[in-house]
């Protein structure tokens, strides 16, 4: 009969609780810049939000400017390369072309080979160069779309009111989240507010 009145103590407990949490929590709506949809009370209450990187770099201006700018350095270092590439073609062509025609010596065929070969190599040099500096430019744009958009969310830290915000995309450490903690749209619309006021690219 104790083991009764304690478990059910338990349970009214428990239920009294729940009511309580459910009353005074769950059906107020905490406030956010997102129009389309109130972030819930329970979920600034956890402390807890994210943000869909991969929606954030569609969508983001400073993103696509700095995409573009990466685009034309990409075409232009491809440009050259073909430059290159042509010339040398050219070269290797007036070499056969002189050689099978009896047109040059044997040493100066060499020197023409010799020649050949350099340009070939710088070529091949020039590639790796162009292809590092990309890597590089793409790494550096990288970590400045995700250092403006962690500075965002520091200096907007009193508007989200979260206590950890992460960052959740295909593959990453984040699997899942509920729709609840989503505060993707809003950091968007913050983010291309800002970056249009700031007027730089």
């Amino acid at each position: 009969m104790k083991k009764i009145d304690i478990t059910l103590f338990a349970v009214l407990f428990v239920s009294v609780a729940a009511l309580f949490v459910l009353h005074f929590v769950g059906n107020k709506p905490a406030n956010s810049s997102d129009g389309n949809r109130v972030v819930s009370a329970d979920a600034v209450a956890l402390g807890v939000a994210y943000v869909e990187m991969d929606s954030v770099l569609l969508n983001f201006d400073m993103f696509s400017d700095k995409s573009e700018e990466l685009l034309a350095k990409r075409t232009a270092a491809e440009n050259r390369l073909n430059a290159q590439g042509n010339a040398y073609q050219k070269s290797a062509m007036d070499y056969q072309d002189k050689v099978s025609k009896g047109l040059v010596t044997r040493a100066q065929a060499t020197e023409m080979e010799e020649a050949l070969y350099k340009q070939q190599q710088d070529i091949l040099a020039l590639s790796e160069q162009l292809q590092a500096e990309l890597l590089e430019e793409e790494s550096v744009m990288n970590n400045q779309i995700m250092d403006y958009v962690s500075t965002y969310l520091e200096e907007n830290k009193d508007l989200y009111n979260y206590q950890y915000i992460l960052a959740k995309s295909f593959g990453g450490v984040v699997l899942y989240g509920d729709e609840a903690h989503d505060i993707t749209k809003s950091v968007i619309e913050g983010l291309n507010k800002k970056y249009s006021a700031e007027g730089t690219k």
